[in-house]
C-alpha cells in the first residue's frame, strides 16, 4: 500500500523544462518566420482592411451645437 516516492526537486525541474519548451515552441511560431512570409502576411492584412473600408457607409457629419 505504499505509494511511489517522488523527488520534488526533480519534479519542479521537469515542470520548468516543459514550460520552457512550450514557450519556445510559441516563440518559434511567432518570430521564426522569413521576411517574405512576414511581407505576405502584411500584404494580406492590408488587402483585407482595404476591402473592409471600401464597404463602409459614411454618415454625414453632425452639426456642432456650439458646445
Amino acid at each position: 500500500m505504499t505509494g511511489d516516492v517522488v523527488n520534488l526537486r526533480q519534479f519542479r525541474k521537469q515542470k520548468a523544462r516543459t514550460e520552457k519548451d512550450k514557450s519556445a515552441d510559441q516563440n518559434r511560431i511567432s518570430f521564426g518566420r522569413t521576411k517574405a512570409e512576414k511581407q505576405l502576411t502584411k500584404a494580406l492584412n492590408d488587402k483585407a482592411n482595404k476591402a473592409l473600408d471600401q464597404g463602409k457607409r459614411e454618415t454625414p457629419a453632425e452639426p456642432d451645437n456650439g458646445k
